[in-house]
């Protein structure tokens, strides 16, 4: 396996994943990479960690319980890197084709030690990344296992994203009041339009700078004060969000959304 990341204790957590899950899929293995921020740079220490592993065949239901017990050791192992992981298992014909987005996959959840069925990784953008961005950990390079993906779909999906993800949280604002979610939702937007303009994924920290020098300046102190809700999610996620920084997160949020789809008709 490479060094996929400066981090040598991180590396020695995904050394340890990669080698446990080929030992229950065998020759269905393929490949593992990473994704996100570890992938299109900006990345720290509080950062995730999304991965992708691919497989030849759909998961039997055999793989499954194994892989279920691997998961859980590797969440106990003595490193905080090993609760930040987070990611999904594609068979290799899923991957390959942006048009079977939308599945539920075997997925990983942040902060998880089991497997759950989830579309969260079955996007366009997760494929575009590993295509031109990818990081590999263990297999082929990931360039080679995704067909090319037209701007114009990856820029579909992601105003699909700002405007379907803004409504669930604009209607049910109790379930994101907290300050995780609260910064969360702040770098999020700022990246999400940064990536729409530019056509190509990028990160939170990219997008947060780009939003301070190109959006009204008033809104420069709420990105700035997201970033300290970035570090131990699973303690900021049950503390309660700032009244007054949660009723501007969700200003920022319309916001966002007008801005994405005023630029909708706009050749880009």
């Amino acid at each position: 396996m490479s060094h996929p990341t400066p981090y040598t204790e991180l590396n020695s957590v995904l050394r340890e994943l990669v080698s446990a899950v080929r030992i229950p899929l065998e020759d269905n293995f393929v490949g593992a990479w990473l994704q996100g921020s570890f992938a299109v740079g900006d990345f720290d220490r509080f950062s995730d960690v999304d991965l992708v592993i691919a497989i030849r065949n759909e998961l039997t239901d055999g793989e499954v319980n194994a892989l279920q017990a691997v998961h859980g050791r590797i969440y106990e192992l003595d490193s905080a890197w090993a609760q930040h992981l987070e990611g999904s298992y594609f068979p290799v014909a899923v991957l390959r084709d942006y048009r079977q987005r939308g599945e539920p996959l075997w997925y990983l959840d942040h902060g998880s030690r089991s497997l759950i069925r989830s579309d969260h990784c079955n996007t366009v953008l997760v494929r575009w990344i590993i295509r031109n961005q990818g990081t590999t950990i263990a297999g082929p390079d990931g360039g080679t296992m995704v067909d090319s993906i037209p701007t114009t779909i990856l820029r579909e999906e992601i105003r699909s994203t700002i405007r379907d993800w803004g409504r669930e949280i604009l209607d049910e604002p109790a379930r994101y009041r907290n300050r995780f979610y609260q910064g969360f939702i702040v770098l999020d937007y700022c990246r999400m339009l940064h990536d729409l303009i530019q056509g190509r994924p990028g990160s939170k920290r990219a997008g947060a700078v780009w939003a301070k020098a190109n959006l009204d300046p008033a809104w420069t102190g709420l990105i700035d004060r997201a970033w300290d809700c970035r570090p131990n999610p699973s303690v900021s996620v049950r503390e309660p969000a700032d009244t007054a920084d949660f009723e501007a997160t969700l200003e920022f949020l319309r916001f966002i959304m007008e801005e994405s789809e005023r630029m909708t008709g706009r050749r880009m």
